[in-house]
Formats: C-alpha cells, sequence, structure tokens
C-alpha cells in the first residue's frame, strides 16, 4: 500500500520578521542548502546526511551548512535562524527523531520531513502527477490535492529496487549465477566479474559494499550499454526494474495521462523499457526548488 507522508515534525513557530527563505534537500550522498533573499539564492553543497544511521554526523553537517550559508550570504547567524526554513533530511522517520534534530539547529521556524517530499514537491510543484525518483536508490511518489503518497525508499538491504545500487547488486548476482553453471555467462558477466578480480573478488567487494558502491557509474552504465547491445542478461535486468516502477505507480493509482517525472540520474535509462502510453515530462524543478516552495508556505501561514 502506497503510504501517505505528511511533514514529520514542525518545530514552534516563532512570530519574527521574514527577509528571506531557507530550503534544505538533505539527501545521504549530497546535502544542499539554499537561501533565496528575492530573486537571489544562495546555495551550498556539503556531505550527505542520514538521521536513521547517524543522527549525530546529521546534525553536525547541518550545522555546517548552516555556517556556510550564513558566511556566504555575508548575513549572521541568528538572521538566518528567523528565517522560515523546511528541512527535507534521508532517514527522518519519526517525530521524535525529528524533535531531537530540531532541538540542536537554532532554527525558529522549521518543518522537517524526510528527503522524498520536497523532492516530488519540486518536481511537481502545484501540479497532480508522479515522480520516479531513481539514482542510487529509488522511490516513486504521487501527488494530488489531497496528499503526497509514497512507494518504496526503504534502503537497499530492502528495498530500492530498480535503482543504481540495486542494478549494480543484481548483475553481480547474475555473474555468480553465471560462474555457477546456472545460466550462461555473457560479455557483460564475464566483465563486471573481471572488473573485482574474479568470483571470490566480487564476494570480497560485497561484505563491505556501500549503496554507492554497488552503484558506481561505470558498473551500471556496462550494464544500460550491455542493454543496448541485447545482451540478455542486461535486457532481462532492465525489465525488472521496469516492471517494478509500473508496479508502484499502480499502486499510487498513477493515470497514464498524469504527468510522470523521471528524476535521478539512472530513471531516465528506463524509458525504453515502461508503457509507450505513459505521459514522461521533464521535471519543473529539483528537490531544492521543493524545499524553497515548502519554506514558502511556512512563511505564508507560520
Amino acid at each position: 500500500m502506497a503510504a501517505t507522508n505528511p511533514l514529520a515534525y514542525s518545530a514552534p513557530m516563532a512570530g519574527a520578521g521574514q527577509n528571506g527563505l531557507i530550503g534544505v534537500d538533505g539527501g545521504a550522498t549530497t546535502c544542499r542548502f539554499a537561501l533565496q533573499q528575492g530573486e537571489k539564492r544562495t546555495v551550498v553543497e556539503t556531505a550527505g546526511v542520514n538521521v536513521t544511521t547517524n543522527p549525530g554526523a546529521a546534525v553536525e553537517t547541518l550545522r555546517d551548512g548552516f555556517a556556510q550559508l550564513a558566511t556566504m550570504a555575508q548575513i549572521a547567524p541568528d538572521a538566518l535562524a528567523e528565517m522560515p526554513a523546511f528541512l527535507g533530511l534521508a532517514g527522518l522517520q519519526t517525530d521524535d527523531a525529528a524533535r531531537a534534530i530540531a532541538a540542536a539547529l537554532p532554527l525558529k521556524r522549521a518543518e522537517y520531513a524526510e528527503d522524498r517530499l520536497p523532492a516530488v514537491v519540486g518536481a511537481l510543484g502545484a501540479r497532480a502527477g508522479s515522480v520516479a525518483a531513481i539514482g542510487t536508490g529509488s522511490f516513486l511518489g504521487r501527488q494530488t490535492d489531497e496528499a503526497v503518497t509514497f512507494v518504496g525508499g526503504w534502503g537497499l538491504m530492502l528495498g530500492d529496487e530498480a535503482s543504481g545500487a540495486w542494478i549494480g547488486r543484481e548483475i553481480l548476482a547474475a555473474a555468480l549465477r553465471a560462474e555457477d553453471g546456472m545460466m550462461p555467462h555473457t560479455d557483460l558477466t564475464r566483465t563486471v566479474l573481471a572488473d573485482l578480480g574474479g568470483p571470490h573478488g566480487a564476494v570480497a567487494f560485497a561484505r563491505d559494499a556501500t549503496p554507492d558502491a554497488y552503484g558506481a557509474e561505470p558498473r551500471v552504465r556496462a550494464v544500460f550499454e550491455a542493454a543496448v547491445a541485447q545482451d540478455p542478461v542486461a535486457t532481462d535486468l532492465l525489465g525488472r526494474g521496469a516492471a517494478y516502477i509500473a508496479t508502484a505507480l499502480a499502486a499510487l493509482g498513477h493515470r497514464t495521462t498524469d504527468p510522470l517525472y523521471l528524476m535521478g540520474s539512472v530513471a531516465p535509462e528506463y524509458a525504453p523499457y515502461l508503457d509507450p502510453n505513459l505521459t514522461v515530462v521533464r521535471p519543473n524543478g529539483t528537490a531544492l526548488d521543493g524545499a524553497l516552495a515548502l519554506a514558502a508556505r511556512i512563511g505564508r501561514h507560520g
């Protein structure tokens, strides 16, 4: 069942003046901070955050990012604290976790949610439609007038189907099955094993591999290129990824006439494998745009 994802937590609002808006796209790989002052936008990029796996490091990264933002914009840090802010943070699952993050930051007019929400809002703006956000990880979201709902986003251990990390892991598993004689080797399966020093090297790699390591661009790119050349292992793998996307869209209630935005480094590669009747369009904006739009809402209603 698709899960509705309301804002995880709203910090107590202070009735301070508004001279700008703050948006944070806190992904697990990269965290982006933006300060919008009229037509001027100041952006800072830091290492990623994950509130589930390392909340302490997430707080330090956020503090550092806000300090850099104030310096770059040439304003006092206290001025940032008074502005409406929206933070979309990877791994933010509970109100308790959001309260802990909020208590550690100086922001007085802030709302907190998982990073999926600003990605959908940024892509769709005010329009109804769906987003397939597929990069190293994956999730799908649908926005209507009533709510934003999601499928996926559970991480590689339990999900992230169709993602770059999933592709990297699955092609290695297929290569090992071929090595065991359970299926024919192809040029692709031989190459991915050779790149890691053979079967034992692949096992050693997998022992400590992160999603970023599984989804390394050269390995994932090799799968897409092999699929163009009709490598049967590659086409089967991408067909499975596309089937997951189709199933997730059906769970969300997506209609073929609704706009579908393919976001992330991997998502556009699935376009040839999806239903040709889908209305695939370019995103309106980025997750950072979505965070700023949500901050603007706080400014209007806070």
